[in-house]
């Protein structure tokens, strides 16, 4: 070879090799410093405020990828006036430094597949090592219901959608953001309330509560047992059960918590891992007709509870979502303590909260919009240390 022949060949393999490894980076081309405003211990960042052509940025849920990234993915709506049936599609931010900035652009994940829109998403790391990510197809007032996509290369692409409610169940379907949860054996429960059905005289408040179980990673579901109805008060008023959620409890059962206009969050129990379920009976939690999330803290073992404390009977439960709360239980939601005000805005308006834990940090993603104007069109990222809850 002359004397450029070599080495030429060999440097431009190099040149090669290093540009697609630099192209094959996932790396965000784009950081935005957002240090947030921090106050009493608490960093809050306005992360997702709309914008023309987006008008409402919604619920989402938080993922750790093994690159140590922090990925979020949201509800983006992108016509109309951002109501709870206009378009949307899923949309992704990241952050490469456990929450404190995030990628300034928004990537489109999924697009709309439903005849009205996709949204509010639960994320899973599931025992097999691949992702979960569900979420909610609304096609119609009749048919809502959650599915499953699986991701086996760290969120870069998705499987094809499985169904979790079949045709033969069809109807309007609720699960919430950041609610599905993986038992130590590997069962999956996706806790849903049916506020409509074929048949049926229009949507209603009263929800059938139940939960969706699956013993095979996702590929299968089945429907539980129990299908909870609706429970009345001691005066012989009907309670509205909305928007459940599930905890594991440290003796292995299962506690659901659920939205009511009735002045608290009601609690029902389960020992056989979500298959059967006792009467719902009102809790010490205070709440507006408002959605609660309770999470286990890995550090300390005790619960955390973030909701709105908060009841104005006048309003006949609906009340205000403000101020919004956190509290700690140490007996597995027999009793709250260390109650904090993460936002206190009168006109305010904080719900559909997605915590993650990320080393001793608590993340949480939340609408906070204000009542009158936008109270679900904005998304926010707040976080603070796990040791503050106990201060």
């Amino acid at each position: 070879m002359d004397r450029y022949g070599f080495k030429g060949w060999y440097f431009g393999v190099f040149l090669l090799m290093f540009v697609l490894t630099s192209c094959s980076r996932e790396e965000p081309r784009e950081m935005e410093t957002m240090d947030g405003v921090k106050e009493n211990g608490v960093t809050k960042i306005r992360l997702l405020p709309p914008k023309e052509g987006n008008p409402r940025n919604s619920e989402g849920d938080f993922i750790q990828l093994k690159d140590g990234r922090i990925l979020f993915i949201y509800t983006h709506y992108y016509a109309g006036e951002g109501g709870d049936n206009d378009p949307a599609y899923l949309a992704s931010r990241y952050s490469t430094d456990a929450g404190r900035s995030w990628t300034r652009e928004d990537v489109q994940v999924l697009e709309n597949e439903g005849g009205m829109n996709i949204m509010s998403v639960s994320l899973l790391r599931l025992a097999s090592g691949e992702i979960a990510l569900f979420y909610l197809r609304k096609n119609s007032t009749e048919d809502d219901r959650p599915v499953l996509r699986l991701s086996s290369d760290e969120a870069r692409t998705w499987s094809e959608p499985l169904e979790i409610i079949p045709d033969e169940e069809i109807g309007y379907y609720v699960l919430n953001n950041d609610r599905v949860v993986q038992l130590p054996g590997g069962r999956l429960i996706a806790p849903v309330a049916l506020h409509n059905a074929p048949g049926w005289e229009g949507t209603t408040p009263y929800g059938h509560t139940m939960c969706y179980l699956s013993d095979d990673s996702g590929r299968t579901w089945r429907r539980s047992q129990t299908v909870i109805t609706t429970p009345k008060t001691a005066e012989g008023e009907p309670v509205h059960l909305q928007e459940p959620g599930v905890v594991e409890l440290k003796d292995g059962r299962l506690m659901m918590f659920m939205r009511t206009s009735s002045g608290s969050q009601y609690l029902s129990y389960s020992g056989d891992q979500g298959e059967n379920w006792s009467t719902p009976v009102p809790s010490l939690i205070r709440s507006p007709r408002s959605p609660a999330s309770i999470e286990r803290i890995p550090k300390t073992g005790d619960l955390l509870l973030v909701w709105n404390d908060n009841f104005e009977p006048d309003h006949r439960g609906a009340g205000r979502r403000t101020p919004l709360n956190a509290a700690i239980s140490q007996d597995d939601g027999q009793t709250w303590r260390d109650m904090k005000v993460l936002e206190d805005d009168p006109g305010g308006w904080y719900c559909y909260t997605a915590i993650e834990f990320v080393g001793d940090r608590v993340l949480l993603g939340y609408c906070a919009g204000q009542q009158a104007t936008n109270g679900l069109a904005v998304t926010q990222i707040t976080w603070f240390e796990v040791d503050w809850l106990y201060r």
